[in-house]
């Protein structure tokens, strides 16, 4: 298994861990398959992770490499045999990697930052397609989305939403604001 295979498993693992989705495949193991339904790997987070404007392309092979030696210590003391055709984050099953995930972003742990910011990218990738534009993210019918009910934009691709989400106006406009509702 080459460098890059290692990170993209690894990677997509973490990501599976912080919001666990279906298999991909029956032979897929870097997710573990602890939920039913698409999860953060689905949902693009390593593309979200790789994105430039992240700030953090340059430390998820550090990363990787990090969170498999991490792994691979956690399997030591627990006396687990890891399967040497995978990386040994990805070998551990979902309840160990979750464990191991706490363990790493624990308060006091002096590489949490790292593992924080990974969690957050996960989770931003599912929560909010933040890869992709919000349109194209609906229109490709993006699993994060879907599931928190994100409403579809009108014909011309622009959101209006002509029911208050409370049900109910919570303020007048200022007389002021124009007909685009902006202030004067």
């Amino acid at each position: 298994m080459d460098a890059d295979d290692v990170q993209v498993m690894t990677l997509e693992a973490f990501a599976d861990t912080i919001i666990p989705g279906e298999r991909r495949s029956p032979d897929d193991r870097a997710v573990a398959g602890a939920a039913p339904g698409p999860g953060a790997v689905q949902a693009g987070a390593l593309d979200l992770l790789r994105t430039p404007a992240t700030g953090i392309v340059a430390g998820l092979g550090p990363l990787a490499d990090a969170l498999n030696t991490h792994a691979t210590t956690y399997a030591s003391e627990l006396g687990l045999k890891l399967d040497d055709g995978v990386p040994p984050f990805v070998s551990l099953d979902y309840e160990r990697r979750a464990a191991l995930v706490a363990r790493l972003v624990a308060p006091g742990r002096p590489e949490k930052d790292g593992w924080v910011l990974l969690a957050l990218f996960s989770y931003m990738a599912y929560d909010s397609a933040a890869h992709v534009h919000t349109a194209d993210a609906i229109a490709a019918g993006h699993p994060g989305l879907l599931a928190i009910g994100f409403g579809r934009p009108d014909e011309d691709g622009l959101w209006r939403y002509r029911e208050h989400s409370y049900r109910r106006a919570l303020a007048r406009p200022h007389p002021n604001t124009t007909s685009s509702g902006s202030p004067a």
